[in-house]
């Protein structure tokens, strides 16, 4: 036994030449270290989360949508498209035909057209296709470079008329009175849905300060 092993002791603890025995380092200091880190990480949590719940029952939250929604308001802007100049009533001519067993209708309402602006071509009886075969106000019919020019104009004046399109020559529309049919809508409504269709409201954007 060498003479630095201590009396009694012996075994694994025996100390042999210059060699000693490994004691295991104590990892209670590590563990305490741990434990002190996660309670701080979890007390931070806890209260990031006790200010967020504050927040909401205050109403902060309901208070900086509103904020934001405040920042946002639509605008009108002009449309980029370009729509076709919506022509003037004298530059439409207008054929008006009775499809009714009425007598007397096409001619009155073609009068009444006339003072309105219109220029008037043909006025009689509507043919076979149509005679008595019109259940509405009246049928708008014309060309299709009419769609959305001259019968437009001609629609603001017999609300209710169904709008139709052929493949005729020319540019004339006409005005098929049906069954339906008691007078032309009234001069001032004519007139203010006629200056609604020369001048369309912008569209809506939304502007965000």
């Amino acid at each position: 036994m060498s003479m630095l092993t201590p009396p009694g002791m012996g075994g694994q603890y025996r100390i042999k030449g210059d060699k000693y025995p490994r004691m295991r380092r104590n990892n209670r200091r590590r563990r305490i270290m741990l434990a002190v880190v996660a309670s701080a990480a979890a007390v931070a949590l806890i209260g990031w989360g006790t200010l967020q719940l504050i927040d909401v029952f205050s109403g902060g939250g309901k208070a900086n949508a509103a904020g934001r929604a405040r920042q946002c308001k639509p605008t009108a802007t002009p449309s980029s498209e370009k729509s076709k100049p919506v022509p003037k009533p004298a530059q439409i001519t207008v054929n008006v035909f009775n499809a009714t067993p009425r007598s007397g209708l096409a001619k009155k309402t073609a009068d009444e057209l006339k003072a309105r602006g219109f220029t008037i071509g043909k006025v009689g009886n509507a043919t076979k296709k149509y005679d008595k075969k019109v259940a509405g106000p009246g049928v708008l019919l014309g060309p299709r470079s009419a769609a959305d020019t001259a019968l437009p104009v001609l629609a603001t004046q017999l609300a209710g008329a169904e709008r139709q399109t052929d493949t005729r020559k020319g540019d004339d529309v006409d005005l098929i009175i049906g069954t339906a049919f008691k007078e032309l809508t009234k001069k001032q409504d004519a007139e203010r849905a006629l200056a609604a269709l020369g001048s369309p409201s912008p569209a809506p954007s939304a502007s965000c300060a």
